[in-house]
């Protein structure tokens, strides 16, 4: 029998570590190949860590709700063949246990009984690395608070903590300060509590939801939201699908929706007026090189999500449709990884899935833009030839822009959602695929 390390995989350039949220197996059970072991999440999304060998699980070496760091063993699957083929992982529970292991479980054995526990709030989330760093040097809750963040978010990352612990040591008694003696403020009015009735259902929110919820408060706090709205003429792109749709999907094997082709459109109208695909940084603006678009989707749990297209504009409508349909379909079934969710410049979010035919989302930080896309309707319009106008049925979809207006003028946000409408209008109904 061989002892095979199941290790904590690579999962993104930015991920260093994950929190174990539940095992699926337990010591004893069947493993087969590509079968999933454990759950585990980062800041960024949650994921499967599955099996790569047929076995049997003989050791867990860590609990739920221990952060590992990647590639680091994680458990201990026993399979058929020779032992010498694979390398037996450290017991860090045992006395045989490496000295670096041993070291790391002193260090946070002390910095739990000698810190209160650090905890993410409604208006923060603090990633495991960070309330690590902060248990191990003693600092409060009400310290970590008061630290500027410069990660994602405004969240506090490995830099920050660092450059807060070195001021910290150089100006003890200011780090030391309590919290009176901080200037006062004014009072924060409390939201009234919501009682709830013996019949009502409570119902708790999911990691995910919560991120969301955080994410989108501190947007509205952060960026001054304008809308601008404009409605474009679809019947050629209409018409085109319907022709070209079953053909492309015997060639390609894909469906082709009308998502990458307003994907297209956008990225289009972006590569025009790149002071849209930008982000704000204190007094800064920091103009993105690539066109990456950002894709709203709404998972079966309720909770949303957003992948991304990276270097939208150099794809071609076939390879726009296989990156939606890829990235969709991952969402769906909880396999996307963290690097799809990340470096977004622009984001697009079809609110006409469910009907709705406009609506003024909400900006995806730290991004100064987004595209709602409303339902396509068929409605009676005025078309003007050269022998007259007359009335005829057309499909029409409205575009809903919001921007926000730090950086971005009403009339750079009206030009840009114009040119994602005459970019659709002007399709070509004997496009070639």
């Amino acid at each position: 029998m061989a002892r095979f390390e199941l290790k904590l995989p690579k999962m993104g350039e930015s991920v260093a570590e994950a929190t174990i949220t539940s095992w699926l197996k337990e010591v004893g059970d069947t493993i087969e190949a590509d079968e999933a072991v454990l759950e585990i999440a980062t800041d960024k999304v949650d994921s499967e860590v599955p099996s790569e060998v047929d076995g049997v699980l003989v050791e867990k070496l860590f609990n739920a709700d221990d952060v590992v760091q990647v590639g680091q063993t994680i458990a201990i699957i026993e399979t058929d063949g020779e032992g010498s083929e694979t390398t037996e992982a450290p017991k860090s529970n045992t006395a045989e246990a490496p000295a670096q292991v041993k070291e790391v479980e002193q260090t946070v054995v002390s910095a739990q009984e000698t810190a209160a526990p650090i905890e993410s709030n409604d208006d923060r989330f603090y990633s495991p690395l960070v309330k690590n760093m902060a248990k191990k040097e003693g600092v409060s809750q009400a310290e970590l608070d008061a630290i500027p963040g410069t990660g994602k978010d405004g969240r506090v990352t490995k830099n920050d903590m660092l450059s807060y612990l070195e001021t910290r040591s150089s100006k003890p008694a200011q780090a030391a300060a309590p919290a009176t003696a901080a200037p006062k403020q004014a009072p924060v009015k409390q939201a009234a509590p919501v009682v709830a009735s013996g019949e009502d259902e409570i119902i708790e929110m999911t990691r995910m939801g919560k991120l969301v919820a955080h994410h989108m408060v501190e947007s509205v706090q952060t960026s001054a939201h304008v809308q601008s709205f404009i409605e474009a003429d679809v019947t050629n792109i209409w018409n085109w699908r319907k022709k070209v749709k079953d053909s492309f999907m015997k060639r390609e094997g894909e469906n082709l929706t009308f998502t990458p082709i307003f994907m297209e459109a956008i990225a289009k109208a972006l590569r025009d007026f790149p002071m849209m695909n930008i982000s704000l940084q204190g007094d800064k603006i920091i103009k993105k090189k690539n066109i990456n678009l950002g894709m709203a989707a709404a998972l079966p749990s309720g909770d949303l999500i957003v992948p991304v297209i990276k270097n939208a504009d150099q794809l071609n409508l076939v390879g726009m449709t296989k990156q939606v349909n890829d990235l969709a379909t991952r969402a769906r079934e909880n396999k996307l990884k963290p690097d799809d969710i990340q470096g977004g410049t622009y984001t697009v979010t079809n609110v006409g899935t469910f009907g709705s035919i406009m609506g003024t989302p909400i900006i995806n930080q730290p991004q100064v833009g987004i595209l709602a896309l409303g339902a396509i309707r068929k409605v009676p319009a005025v078309i003007e030839t050269p022998d007259g106008d007359f009335i005829g049925i057309r499909y029409k979809m409205f575009l809903s822009h919001s921007y926000d207006h730090r950086v971005v003028n009403g009339a750079l946000g009206g030009q840009f959602v114009k040119a994602v409408k005459d970019y659709l209008e002007a399709w070509d109904v004997k496009r070639e695929l």
